[in-house]
């Protein structure tokens, strides 16, 4: 199979290339470059620069790569900026997928794996959050990624595409430096960003209802990710036509903020002590996964743990310190 990867030049989505790459699977990257970088493309996968939102760029790039499989990872995911801007949300995210849907179901296109969150569930009141776990989600980019899945499926349904919706919980770590998250909205990143800076990281809120007082969430290793795309796309093309799946993509075990921040701050050797700040409207104390499905089913288990991401995360923004501006 040929497999278009949406988003390819960012940092999940380079990872997953190169996943699929090792896998012996053929790829393409598809990528506006507003926050990937084209030197994250290997040499040899073809890059195609445009948006979902451009129907005849994306049935060309179908077409001409004769795609038989789609990974799509494009789209804006910042949690903040979807509350000031819904309405860019709802067209890049929803109608950026529909259209590319579109594309996808007229060229005969045999597999689909959607790029979901955890962010569909809201601020689950449970232990564990398992894929039958209602899904309430307190913001836009949460909604748009439920709108997703319900259009995926539907689309799926009704095409016999074969489908996959994966919900990530929270990314961390790089297979090797020259991937690591170069964002600075995500926890690790925006650690690190203080800490070169010689500023104490921030906590916000340590009265939530956990043992330290800290949110708790699920860390997931970017390469672990990327490696049950790999599952998942072998997993749709084995059982052909009409296959379903809704899966979560975490490691089911529970790291409080001030957990995570410790492991930072031994990484780097700082000795800068967190401060505290007040806790951000909507930031549920505690969200981590059930993965109990995705082993099962895809026969896939994260193989990384906290160590392996911060370690590999700080190596990572160490070598973008000294680098030139990403190409665009």
């Amino acid at each position: 199979m040929t497999w278009l990867i949406t988003g390819g030049a960012g940092y999940i989505g380079a990872h997953v290339v190169r996943a699929m790459r090792a896998a012996g699977e053929r790829t393409v990257v598809y990528d506006d470059l507003s926050t990937g970088d084209a030197d994250r493309v290997p040499d040899g996968v073809p890059l195609v620069v445009g948006s979902t939102l451009d129907p005849k760029l994306v049935a060309r790039a179908l077409s001409g790569h004769e795609i038989t499989g789609v990974v799509h990872l494009a789209g804006r995911k910042r949690v903040d900026e979807s509350v000031e801007l819904p309405l860019r949300y709802y067209h890049e995210n929803v109608e950026g997928l529909r259209v590319l849907l579109d594309a996808v179901t007229a060229a005969g296109v045999s597999s689909f794996v959607f790029s979901s969150s955890a962010a569909v569930y809201g601020a689950p009141d449970t232990r564990l959050v398992t894929e039958d776990t209602p899904c309430v989600p307190v913001n836009p980019y949460g909604e748009t990624k439920l709108v997703g899945e319900w259009l995926v499926r539907a689309a799926g349904r009704a095409h016999g595409l074969s489908t996959a919706s994966l919900r990530y919980f929270n990314v961390a770590g790089a297979a090797s430096p020259e991937l690591a998250d170069s964002g600075k909205f995500n926890l690790v990143p925006m650690v690190l960003e203080r800490l070169t800076a010689n500023r104490p990281p921030r906590i916000f809120g340590t009265d939530h209802a956990t043992p330290d007082g800290t949110c708790v969430r699920d860390y997931i290793h970017v390469a672990d990710l990327a490696e049950a795309h790999v599952a998942a796309a072998r997993h749709l093309r084995e059982r052909g036509p009409g296959a379903e799946l809704t899966l979560n993509i975490g490691r089911g075990e529970g790291v409080s903020v001030r957990e995570m921040i410790s492991e930072i701050t031994a990484a780097t050797g700082s000795r800068l002590p967190p401060e505290v700040a007040p806790r951000r409207a909507g930031d549920p104390a505690r969200v981590v996964a059930c993965a109990d499905r995705a082993a099962r089913v895809l026969g896939w288990k994260p193989q990384r743990d906290v160590r392996d991401m911060v370690t590999s995360a700080w190596l990572g923004w160490q070598r973008a310190q000294s680098r030139p501006a990403p190409r665009r």
